[in-house]
C-alpha cells in the first residue's frame, strides 16, 4: 500500500508496469481491504505523472464522499 489515511479508511495505491503481472493478486488484496472497510483507489504511475490534477481531484471527490457519510 502506497498511501493509507486512517481516519476516513482511505488507501491510494501507485500502480506501474509490473502491476500488469499482478492485476489478479491485486484485485484480491483490494477485495480483502475492502472487506476490512477501506476504500481503495488506484491510479496509474502515468496518470499521477501525467494528469496529476485529474488524480488530486479524484481523491478528493471521494473524501468528499466520506467525510460527508
Amino acid at each position: 500500500m502506497d498511501f493509507v489515511c486512517l481516519p476516513v479508511h482511505l488507501i491510494v495505491e501507485l500502480d506501474g508496469g509490473q502491476h500488469l503481472d499482478a492485476l489478479k493478486y491485486d484485485a484480491v488484496r483490494t477485495s480483502v481491504l475492502e472487506g476490512r472497510g477501506y476504500r481503495v483507489l488506484r491510479f496509474w504511475n502515468d496518470d499521477v505523472l501525467l494528469r496529476t490534477d485529474d488524480v488530486v481531484a479524484e481523491i478528493f471527490r471521494v473524501l468528499e464522499l466520506v467525510i460527508k457519510l
